[in-house]
């Protein structure tokens, strides 16, 4: 992992968990007490058995869920539920941070590959000549622009995870968290996102991500997170 980066805020951490507890039902903390540092241009593996935390951790950080105890630091500052309920803020959080899910089935909604790519876009606010400059380079980069007009059902778990991959590489943010990212993907699939996830990475893309297998981890030199 590389620990010489610098983000904007100079020697502070991208994003810093103090004294996380978490739970969904009073008394049962799925996290409990777990502090974490990741700076900028990381890779960061979050390990352990079923059940232990990691999509609930990976919701935290992705401003879904909220901590019942710590502090959650992005740049320096708190993510609260207070913070994130202004759209100004809540704008500018999610377009740092890219989240794909472990099932694209619930990240995928639009009738339309290429509406689903298209859609960080627009909601950036961005030029209708910029969103089409980014969604086709998206396909083109991906090589599904046969899929361009074909509705996300109908696709395979393959072209699914990759339609998913492609609503976030679209909006280009500075950290990607992915759930189980290998999940759906055949060997020659999970060879392309291992090369894909090291390309990133290379770039300077700070990246996070769940999984029981070792060869992404390794690919990316990941420093690795094991979680009760």
């Amino acid at each position: 992992m590389n620990n010489t980066s610098c983000n904007e805020t100079g020697s502070l951490p991208l994003i810093q968990l103090q004294n996380i507890t978490f739970g969904y039902l009073p008394g049962q903390p799925v996290l409990n007490n777990i502090s974490l540092k990741i700076n900028d241009g990381d890779a960061l593996q979050l390990a352990g058995g079923n059940g232990c935390g990691k999509t609930t951790l990976i919701r935290l950080l992705n401003g879904i869920e909220f901590p019942d105890k710590g502090t959650y630091l992005f740049l320096g500052e708190p993510v609260t539920r207070q913070r994130l309920a202004v759209s100004a803020y809540a704008k500018w959080f999610h377009q740092k941070i890219g989240y794909v899910w472990q099932n694209p089935d619930a990240q995928l909604f639009c009738s339309s590959v290429e509406e689903e790519i298209a859609f960080g876009p627009a909601q950036m606010g961005l030029s209708p000549a910029e969103i089409r400059r980014r969604t086709d380079d998206t396909l083109a980069l991906l090589k599904i622009e046969h899929l361009r007009h074909r509705a996300p059902y109908t696709l395979s778990g393959g072209e699914k995870k990759k339609t998913a991959i492609g609503t976030i590489l679209a909006i280009n943010p500075r950290i990607w968290i992915l759930d189980e990212p290998l999940n759906d993907l055949d060997a020659k699939g999970q060879l392309w996102l291992a090369d894909f996830l090291t390309s990133l990475h290379k770039a300077g893309k700070t990246i996070i991500f769940t999984s029981h297998e070792e060869q992404l981890a390794a690919a990316l030199h990941a420093t690795k997170k094991d979680l009760p």
